[in-house]
């Protein structure tokens, strides 16, 4: 199948034979769907604190935080063609869509307009704006990654996505008078993001009285996956060579398992504020920090206990049923099967409720043992037989997570130990025009993580703003 040529193309891409061929048989057998049983509710998988309760792992939190090296950990891989799909789509077939307009008629309310407008005419057609945003040179914007586009709009101050997520890093990821964020990026993207940090760095620190460490990496060519044509043979293109494609937010599980800290909190690059909208964003991640530090605690002693030989197997059925949602098959469990089940990464969630058209979320999952666990489900994981539960479903995961990530020794775990390989989905892509099938691997938040300690708290749908289209920056969140 493979020839000389292709061979040393793969091996150059950080891959193998007996890799790519795995892949391959990935694509023909293709993935199981999750066998979702039920979603997760209130009170049922879903945890919903009152005032009091908010408070207590809020003041937690601030009060152990210097006790933890602590990171925020922000996926920005990519370029922001998505968010501005309809403009492209204007400019290729001239039709104006909603988009378009709602754009075009509150072009001055964006953040990058006084970069724009340097690019217009005196009275500027819709097509003289579509143009000035996308063209190559001129804003470029879709082009760029969503981190250096211009979000929000201040009376002295624009700021990126990327500058907005250091100012609200500052504000819960602090530790001892440091904030460590990672950003994942391409590498076409790397040194506009550091003229970025060199510019913005100084006064931000000096605002907060912090000081940043940010870091950067980029997505492994070796977790790329191969394109296959619709029969399954390899895809190539118009030169001959092999095809490969970054499989999806799932390969970034790698770049987390480099990360040395106690505590990670992760948030999608989009998913971000204003500063007249952030404090529900601000209290409740230090809510789901400070409900990690109670449950690591309390993990770490009962595997203390278990080490010891002096725990309490009722209390400790009852925690790991009640608190960690891991329901016990066996009546009888040694001790070493007891710090297995102990011994595992641990992420708190947070959940918000679904007020749109079902989709993914938080699901009771039958995993392969044949008992149910909490896990996070994309849509595209679930059977159209499935589709009735899934239509049932309350809340939606927006990429809200804090982790664990140290066993009770102190040791960084390797979370390559706790993915599920047989999640994930194939996709129809293109390239040039000519179709092809692509992989995605398990999500970093679903089947990367299939086999951590799940908790899923409910908070406000306030802290989820995303920006999926150019025109969300017109939300109260993002225009003020």
């Amino acid at each position: 199948m493979f020839s000389n040529n292709d061979i040393k193309q793969i091996n150059e891409h950080g891959l193998s034979v007996a890799n790519v061929e795995q892949q391959i048989a990935d694509f023909i057998s293709g993935f199981p769907f999750a066998n979702i049983t039920r979603p997760a509710t209130i009170g049922d998988g879903i945890l919903q604190f009152d005032t009091v309760a908010t408070n207590y792992f809020i003041n937690l939190y601030d009060n152990e935080k210097q006790n933890y090296q602590i990171t925020k950990f922000v996926p920005a891989s990519g370029a922001a063609t998505r968010m501005f799909k309809d403009m492209f789509d204007f400019l290729s077939t001239n039709n104006t869509n909603d988009t378009v307009n709602t754009v075009v008629q509150n072009i001055n309310r964006f953040a990058f307009y006084d970069e724009l407008k340097k690019f217009l005419p005196t009275t500027p057609t819709t097509h003289d704006i579509v143009n000035a945003m996308l063209c190559p040179d001129k804003l470029n914007l879709g082009a760029l990654p969503k981190a250096l586009i211009a979000f929000h709009k201040y009376e002295n101050d624009v700021r990126t996505a990327a500058h907005e997520h250091l100012i609200e890093g500052a504000q819960y990821a602090e530790s001892n008078g440091i904030v460590n964020i990672h950003f994942t990026l391409s590498p076409e993207h790397i040194d506009k993001f550091n003229k970025l940090m060199e510019h913005i760095i100084p006064a931000t620190e000096q605002k907060f009285n912090v000081k940043f460490n940010i870091t950067t990496s980029i997505q492994n060519p070796s977790t790329d996956t191969i394109a296959v044509n619709f029969d399954n043979t390899p895809f190539r293109d118009d030169n001959g060579k092999l095809v490969f494609r970054p499989a999806g937010h799932g390969a970034l599980i790698e770049n987390l398992n480099k990360i040395d800290s106690d505590i990670i909190f992760i948030k999608n690059i989009d998913n971000i504020t204003n500063d007249t909208a952030r404090t529900d964003t601000i209290n409740y991640k230090k809510l789901l920090g400070g409900v990690l530090i109670n449950l690591q605690r309390r993990i770490f002693q009962y595997m203390h206990d278990l080490d010891s030989g002096t725990y309490n197997e009722t209390e400790l059925r009852k925690f790991i049923e009640q608190e960690l949602n891991e329901p016990l098959q066996k009546s009888q469990i040694s001790q070493d099967e007891f710090m297995t089940i102990l011994n595992r990464p641990l992420r708190v969630c947070g959940v918000v409720k679904n007020t749109g058209a079902p989709g993914g979320g938080p699901f009771w999952v039958k995993n392969h043992a044949k008992f149910d666990t909490l896990q996070i489900t994309e849509s595209s994981q679930i059977a159209p037989e499935s589709r009735d539960i899934m239509n049932k479903s309350t809340h939606f995961n927006p990429v809200d997570l804090v982790c664990g990530v140290r066993d009770w020794h102190g040791k960084k775990f390797n979370l390559n130990h706790f993915i599920d390989p047989k999640t994930g989905f194939i996709a129809e892509k293109s390239l040039n025009g000519r179709p092809l099938r692509a992989m995605e691997k398990p999500g970093l938040w679903n089947g990367a993580m299939a086999h951590w300690h799940t908790v899923f708290i409910e908070v406000p749908n306030t802290t989820f703003t995303p920006v999926k289209k150019v025109s969300d920056l017109l939300d109260p969140a993002h225009a003020g």
